[in-house]
């Protein structure tokens, strides 16, 4: 633990002693709470687009800016949230549950300060997770050879289809396995055979993650926003905005809950920010004095909710960097960015790169910084970025999508292949399927082909390997309650099972 907060300091003074680092997290933080706040444009949207356009710059600044745009938009989206009652982000959706009622009593200034300590605790929270668990989750993933990566990459996209589409996991599921069957498309890993080209070059090389993930949350956003109705002009805030140290302290029990619960959601592949704020409300809520104010108005929920949504953001970055499976949709471009930098995140980066991770926490720390100041002192001026008129942003962004898809490998192909899935991904929406599991096939399908692929090979085609292991055995019978789980007749069956049982226990006692 003393080496952990040792290269820590070490981290922090290696970023914050250099001006530029500095100006790199503050405009990208600041850059990141206005993306946040338009209603349509979120975290994975700017992420997304701020990776392609920093393809250039050099590794540690990239992912610096990368990382302050991820902490300011998950952030951001708490102030249309409150104002509006528009989650500027998915992540943001349980703050307006009570952030909104606040406002519309005549405290939105008290309500927004509250959102940015929780925020700023709740990154913090998950910053020293990052800082204690990452160098431990890598030392144990040294232990996982194919067989356990195989089932993970399985473990992440079951997972993530059951929890991001909760009315029904069938349609998780089936997004989930269209991202692994895109992953599949191109030369294969081991033997470079290329698999459902269908005799046409660009596909030879398969799909290019970043214009996918471009035209599924970039392209395919911009045509939901254009067909929402327009949202109304923002309220303007009269009351004071920095909120007392002893009012945000009579919470720390919501703090420290919500902190802990979110970051835990922000490890769990594929889950990510608005699970962990849901989450975390849930656990606000339990232990409140005062339940009845839940939705109607709760300080206490208002803090609890934006606390672990943004926990979560650390908390996905966890996996990114140790086992190279994001916990998110953001933390997917953030993998992405991290592969397209020279970055190998993995199991073996505290071995090769021991003092990335502790860069990372300090960047986090900084961000966290940045959001305390800037939520504090320019919430009035930010507030401005809500009346930008959307027939003048949306244009913008869609130049942006065109240029951040080419600008990758310079192909007009992978503009057509991020139209084509904006496309895809506009009608998935519109039948209420959900994107993170997509996105994550799309990350975990080489994994999962590789994986698999190389333990046959290791065991001449036997698979008793993949069941039999004491770590694969775990993560199986995971997956298989969390399918049955997600089916409509099991939940059943075992309710009917458990009460015979007591019904037959009652007899025998009587």
């Amino acid at each position: 633990m003393l080496e952990g907060l040792r290269q820590l300091f070490e981290g922090v003074i290696t970023i914050s002693t250099d001006g530029w680092n500095l100006f790199h997290i503050a405009w990208a933080t600041l850059l990141g709470i206005c993306v946040g706040m338009l209603p349509g444009l979120t975290a994975t949207l700017g992420l997304t687009l701020m990776a392609t356009l920093t393809f250039h710059m050099q590794p540690g600044q990239a992912i610096m800016i990368l990382i302050g745009m991820y902490v300011g938009a998950i952030f951001g989206g708490s102030r249309s949230a409150i104002l509006l009652n528009i989650p500027g982000t998915p992540a943001n959706a349980a703050v307006a549950l009570d952030g909104f009622p606040l406002a519309r009593a005549g405290n939105v200034g008290r309500a927004m300060g509250i959102a940015t300590a929780g925020a700023v605790f709740g990154t913090l929270i998950g910053m020293l997770c990052l800082a204690f668990f990452a160098p431990v989750l890598a030392d144990q993933a040294l232990r996982f050879q194919s067989f356990e990566f195989f089932w993970l990459a399985v473990l992440g996209v079951v997972v993530s289809g059951r929890l991001t589409a909760n009315e029904d996991p069938l349609k998780g599921w089936i997004a989930g396995f269209i991202g692994l069957l895109v992953a599949m498309v191109g030369q294969d890993v081991l033997q470079a055979y290329p698999r459902f080209a269908y005799g046409y070059t660009p596909m030879r090389g398969g799909f290019d993650l970043l214009p996918v993930l471009v035209g599924v949350f970039g392209f395919s956003e911009l045509l939901s926003v254009m067909k929402a109705p327009r949202y109304a002009s923002a309220a303007t805030t009269k009351d004071r905005v920095i909120p007392k140290i002893r009012e945000v302290l009579s919470y720390w029990k919501n703090i420290i809950g919500s902190g802990i619960a979110g970051t835990f959601m922000g490890i769990i592949p594929g889950v990510g920010e608005d699970m962990g704020a849901w989450v975390s409300y849930a656990y606000g809520r339990a232990i409140s004095k005062e339940r009845w104010k839940f939705g109607k108005g709760s300080w206490e929920g208002l803090i609890s909710s934006q606390t672990g949504c943004s926990a979560a953001v650390p908390g996905a970055t966890i996996p990114v960097l140790t086992l190279a499976i994001p916990g998110s949709a953001p933390a997917a471009v953030l993998l992405a960015a991290l592969f397209v930098h020279g970055v190998r995140p993995g199991p073996l980066i505290m071995t090769t790169s021991p003092g990335f991770v502790y860069e990372v926490v300090a960047m986090v720390l900084l961000a966290s910084l940045a959001i305390l100041v800037f939520g504090l002192l320019l919430t009035r001026p930010l507030l401005k970025v809500l009346e930008v008129p959307r027939n003048r942003l949306m244009p913008i962004i869609f130049v942006l999508c065109v240029v951040g898809a080419f600008a990758v490998n310079s192909r007009v192909f992978d503009i057509w292949v991020m139209l084509g899935f904006g496309i895809l991904g506009y009608f998935m929406r519109e039948l209420r399927f959900p994107m993170a599991p997509l996105i994550l096939g799309v990350v975990l399908g080489p994994i999962l082909d590789e994986n698999l692929r190389r333990g046959l090979q290791l065991t001449d085609g036997g698979i008793a390997p993949f069941f039999n292991r004491p770590i694969c055995m775990g993560l199986w019978i995971v997956i298989l309650i969390t399918f049955l789980l997600g089916t409509a007749w099991f939940p059943r069956l075992l309710s009917r099972t458990v009460d015979q049982v007591s019904r037959l226990g009652s007899r025998n006692t009587g």
